[in-house]
């Protein structure tokens, strides 16, 4: 028997590598790489990743057969070639179809493949279906909650720990002017990690190249993840230390020059399975219970690796096909190429774009609220959104963006954002240090300079009344949008139509 080993799937920490001392079967293959545009840092880490794992299992004793072919399928032929009886043993993957589709390609190679559950995950399906069960719709909070309970983290017997579940409200300070957070994790790579960083960097960016990308995505001096079990064990502890413990009241801030601010940087490893959510979570609860950390910090974070994620992983399991394309606000405005270029004017977009391109990363609430909420407000078709966010993010993957793009960014299919989460430049400049320095005017709706977060907003409530006033979470909004006259809401169309033009004409 030998164990199948994708990409993201690099642990030995539990799953079928715990207990299995045969043969090994890696494959990396190109054209996977040349599908979509993926961001060359992204690319870099699977590949770097994969080969650092490769010689750590050799190392290990483990009979590794890597094979470096141009499509999967030509792997899995050579390996029957040279194992004809073979038994394939694969951790199911993440994304949608994909156990199908390697069942169809390991017959195809003439042998068989049986497929174990991810057991990296702590919320299991059936775990998950019968919390479920026939609720109407899925609420992350009760999910959470049941989370915490089956877990024991942060519990004081059947009570959480300090009273409350969630101290979400003490999570959206602004840090002072002169605020300088820990500064981010580096590593040290040895030769051959970063040449195969470089291979992918050259080999794989021509899709960047062409319109709509534009070129100059990645800066090599900029790549900071790790590639190896050891150094997300760093990462962590690095975390742990330094970062946590202003983690919690900042994790919602903005920064002009502060890319990472407080956040763990830690999505990329658990993501490629160099880390599991339950060693993240319990390193973090050591530091709280050895330094008496603040709770609001720490359970934060709990909530967000064994709540959030967990639940999306669910969410995208239970909902696809069907999530990949939700449309509920039936929006069809092209993405406006600025995300590809990184070339307008308005000073957050800018920001946040460039330091995707250079990097490969931005924070969630610069997902949410700078880049889903201009998506959303100016009419995107949430696929195609969630196509940028995969292609542009080294700790995309399709589990990971359609849930939080196409619902929570886009409110696009309704199965458990309760709200769109749309705003104008009152949340921008509330939680950033952007409209200080931008050529816009935060507080301006209409005219020459006026920020086009307002205009785009207020257009957004007009054009989708029908299928937002009655949400109840937005009566309020609504009751602001019924005191503006009709010449003023007609002055905010024409401004919207303008600002989409300019946008087309790359002038935005």
């Amino acid at each position: 028997m030998t164990v199948l080993v994708l990409g993201d799937q690099l642990t030995r920490t539990v799953g079928p590598l715990t207990d299995h001392d045969g043969r090994v079967l890696m494959i990396e293959a190109r054209a996977f790489a040349r599908r979509h545009p993926y961001h060359p840092h992204k690319l870099g880490l699977v590949f770097a990743a994969m080969r650092r794992f490769r010689d750590r299992l050799r190392g290990a004793g483990h009979a590794v057969a890597y094979r470096q072919c141009e499509t999967f399928a030509e792997g899995l032929g050579a390996h029957f070639e040279a194992h004809p009886d073979d038994e394939l043993t694969v951790v199911r993957p993440a994304s949608h179809g994909g156990a199908d589709r390697l069942r169809e390609l390991v017959a195809d190679a003439g042998g068989s493949l049986t497929v174990v559950e991810d057991e990296r995950f702590l919320c299991s399906p059936a775990g998950f279906d019968e919390w479920a069960g026939d609720r109407d719709s899925l609420t992350h909070e009760s999910f959470y909650r049941r989370m915490r309970r089956e877990t024991g983290y942060l519990m004081d017997g059947d009570q959480p720990v300090g009273g409350e579940w969630n101290y979400d409200e003490q999570n959206r300070e602004t840090p002072p002017d002169d605020y300088e957070p820990p500064a981010p994790p580096t590593f040290e790579y040895d030769d051959g990690t970063r040449e195969v960083i470089e291979w992918a960097e050259s080999e794989f960016t021509g899709g960047y190249d062409e319109p709509p990308y534009g070129g100059d995505w990645a800066d090599p001096d900029e790549f900071r993840w790790p590639v190896t079990r050891e150094q997300a064990l760093r990462a962590l502890d690095r975390f742990a230390e330094s970062r946590l413990p202003e983690f919690g009241p900042y994790q919602d801030a903005m920064r002009e020059d502060e890319w990472a601010m407080n956040h763990s940087l830690l999505s990329a490893p658990l993501n490629l399975g160099l880390l599991t959510p339950a060693e993240v979570v319990e390193r973090v609860l050591d530091a709280y219970r050895e330094r008496d950390l603040p709770l609001n910090s720490v359970e934060g974070f709990v909530r967000q690796v064994i709540g959030w994620r967990e639940f999306l992983r669910h969410v995208y399991r239970r909902e696809m096909p069907e999530l990949a394309t939700a449309n509920q606000l039936d929006q069809q405005e092209s993405l406006p190429e600025f995300y590809w270029t990184g070339e307008t004017d308005m000073a957050c977009l800018s920001d946040v774009i460039d330091g995707v391109r250079r990097r490969g990363y931005s924070h969630h609430i610069e997902r949410l609220m700078i880049l889903s909420n201009f998506a959303l407000i100016y009419g995107v078709e949430p696929a195609e959104l969630n196509r940028w966010f995969h292609a542009g993010y080294v700790d995309a993957y399709h589990w990971v963006t359609t849930p939080n793009v196409v619902e929570m960014g886009s409110f696009g299919a309704g199965v458990f954002a309760t709200k769109p989460y749309a705003s104008s430049a009152n949340y921008v400049d509330k939680m950033s240090d952007y409209c200080s320095g931008c050529p816009y005017y935060k507080t301006k709706t209409t005219g020459e300079g006026a920020c086009p977060f307002n205009a785009f907003y207020w257009d957004f409530l007009d054009r989708n009344e029908d299928e937002l006033r009655s949400n109840h979470r937005m009566g309020l909004v609504y009751s602001h949008l019924d005191d503006k006259g009709d010449d003023e809401m007609e002055a905010i169309r024409e401004r919207a139509a303008k600002l989409r033009e300019r946008a087309e004409r790359g002038d935005l």
